[in-house]
């Protein structure tokens, strides 16, 4: 379900057709196109939905859920960066947007930056928050987990128990959960709230996002290092030209801020905000903060 507790005014639900898949997004709003790309394992509509409003009151924006994710089709294929990365072409292209800012998140940031290299004229700036492909991860014993479901058999049966544990567990501890492997320091009863907890539901009880999820999961993580090698773009950055800028949590436990004053000191004219108080999801957990600092970039 998606909320209607506070229902958008500017920003609405829809679908559109991208080639053979039914994509779900969420789009509205006036003005330049601001294209929002979410991480791993949720939805366009979870992932930002403290966001989207605000932008949408000078923006055009969108926000489509990924194949495999949210409410789009899930087909049967290898699920991985250059996958996405097409597919958030197909869509813009299929949208009549020929350039756009891209806002991507951890793996929507790697994505965004996927586009922004490979097509440089249909990205017009770029928001990279807290993003994958500047290094190699911080694992702690809350990551180990991503590991043990690019096992065959093991990751099925964790995708499995995540599913049945969010209908039997409660909310205090599915926030805890969360929170430690997002390294959430703000108040997760209102960055978790039941309305994002009942979508979370939602999206695990489909078996076509058990897949999706580990199929993109088992392209990341190589033998040797969680999300290593081929993924790393550092050597690439310097071909941006483009305003850019990055947003960090300071606690995000997964990619440390080194991360982003690296990309930052590669990217020439690139600016950093690092944000107190948030994790991994600062676009969720300081939502105001981000929203500021967003604006201020994209006017």
């Amino acid at each position: 379900m998606i909320s209607q507790k506070n229902a958008p005014q500017l920003v609405q639900s829809g679908f559109v057709d991208v080639g053979d898949l039914r994509v779900h997004h969420m789009v509205g709003g006036r003005g330049p196109a601001v294209l929002f790309i979410h991480g791993l394992g949720t939805s366009g509509y979870m992932e930002w939905r403290r966001n989207l409003e605000p932008t949408a009151a000078r923006h055009r924006v969108f926000a489509p859920d990924l194949p495999g994710y949210g409410r789009t089709d899930k087909p049967r294929t290898r699920y991985t960066v250059p996958y996405f990365g097409r597919f958030v072409v197909r869509y813009m292209r299929e949208l009549g947007l020929r350039s756009a800012t891209l806002v991507g998140a951890s793996l929507g940031g790697r994505i965004a930056l996927e586009v922004a290299l490979d097509e440089p004229r249909m990205v017009r700036k770029l928001v990279l928050v807290n993003t994958l492909g500047f290094g190699r991860p911080k694992v702690q014993m809350a990551q180990m987990a991503y590991g043990l479901v690019t096992v065959p058999r093991v990751g099925e049966a964790a995708m499995r128990f995540a599913r049945d544990a969010l209908g039997w567990a409660s909310p205090s501890v599915i926030r805890r959960v969360v929170g430690r492997f997002a390294g959430s320091s703000s108040d997760l009863r209102e960055t978790l709230d039941d309305d994002y907890l009942a979508n979370l539901r939602e999206l695990y009880a489909e078996d076509g996002f058990h897949t999706a999820y580990l199929s993109t999961i088992r392209s990341l993580i190589g033998p040797r290092a969680l999300f290593g090698g081929h993924h790393d773009v550092t050597r690439r950055l310097n071909e941006l030209n483009i305003p850019v800028q990055l947003i960090w949590g300071a606690d995000d436990p997964l990619f440390p801020v080194a991360h982003a004053r690296r990309a930052q000191e590669m990217i020439a004219g690139s600016k950093l905000a690092v944000i107190k108080g948030a994790g991994h999801s600062v676009q969720a957990e300081r939502p105001e903060e981000f929203n500021r600092v967003l604006l201020e970039f994209l006017d």
